[in-house]
């Protein structure tokens, strides 16, 4: 019997793209919860330069108020120790209907 060998796998390492100014923001909020669970539960914390920039406990508020501060990319989240509730539009589409033209 011959023996056959197998060349060694080659190991290809990519840079990884830089992270964007949103998934910054999103990390900060992570790494900050801890701390904000003391100081904000509860609320909503708009996060921007990897720093609470503003707080309250209507989301849409946080962020409106945020945007008009700071000019640029926040990441807003809740301040809990479990997922953000589900939010819902209200908006109703009923779908498998269709009007037939006559």
């Amino acid at each position: 019997m011959s023996e056959t060998t197998t060349p060694p796998a080659i190991e290809v390492q990519l840079p990884e793209p830089p992270l964007t100014k949103f998934e910054r923001e999103r990390r900060a909020f992570y790494r900050l919860l801890p701390e904000l669970l003391n100081t904000h539960r509860g609320q909503y914390v708009a996060i921007h330069d990897e720093q609470v920039v503003d707080s309250g406990p209507v989301r849409a508020e946080v962020v409106f108020r945020a945007l008009d501060r700071v000019r640029a990319d926040i990441y807003v989240g809740l301040v809990s120790e479990g997922p953000e509730p589900m939010v819902r539009s209200g908006i109703r589409r009923v779908l498998g209907e269709r009007q037939v033209g006559g």
